[in-house]
C-alpha cells in the first residue's frame, strides 16, 4: 500500500473508531450489555467492511490502475452483500440490541466517509507527467483553421 493511500486508509479508521467507541458507551448507558454488544458488533462490521474495501482498491491500484473502477463496483456489490446476508442472519437475534447496532452503523458510515473526504483532501496525489515523457511527444501539426504556410 503506497504512503498516500495509508494515510488516508488511517484518516478514515482513527475517527470511526473513535465514534464506534463513544457509541458503545452511550449504547452501554442506554441498554446496558445488549446495547454495548450490539454497538460493538456495528462498530465492527463497518471498520471491517470499509478498510478491506479501501485496501483491495488500493492494492488493485498498484497493480493494474485500469482495474480500480471495476473493482470498486465489484467490492462495493459484496460489501452491500455481505451486509444483507448479516442482518437477514442476526435478524431475529436476542444476543444485541437492533437499535444500537443500527445507529452505531450509520454514525460509523458517516464518520468512515467524512473522514476519507478529509484525509483524501489532505493527501493532494497530485498527477504529473514526467518531462522526458512531454518532450518525446510529436508536436501537433496546424489544423485548417489555423492555416498553413
Amino acid at each position: 500500500m503506497q504512503e498516500h493511500d495509508a494515510r488516508i486508509l488511517r484518516g478514515a479508521a482513527i475517527p470511526t473508531a473513535a465514534a464506534g467507541l463513544v457509541a458503545m458507551a452511550a449504547a452501554t448507558a442506554a441498554a446496558g450489555v445488549h446495547g454495548l454488544l450490539g454497538a460493538l458488533y456495528g462498530a465492527l462490521l463497518v471498520l471491517g467492511a470499509f478498510a478491506v474495501s479501501a485496501y483491495v482498491i488500493a492494492w488493485t491500484g498498484e497493480r493494474n490502475p485500469q482495474l480500480m473502477l471495476p473493482v470498486a463496483f465489484v467490492v462495493y456489490t459484496t460489501k452491500v452483500g455481505v451486509l444483507a446476508v448479516v442482518l437477514v442472519l442476526f435478524g431475529g437475534s436476542t444476543a444485541f440490541d437492533h437499535t444500537a447496532f443500527a445507529f452505531t452503523a450509520l454514525a460509523c458510515i458517516v464518520c468512515w466517509l467524512g473522514g476519507q473526504a478529509a484525509a483524501s483532501k489532505r493527501v493532494k496525489q497530485p498527477t504529473v507527467v514526467p518531462a522526458s515523457e512531454a518532450e518525446s511527444e510529436p508536436e501537433p501539426e496546424p489544423g485548417p483553421a489555423e492555416g498553413r504556410r
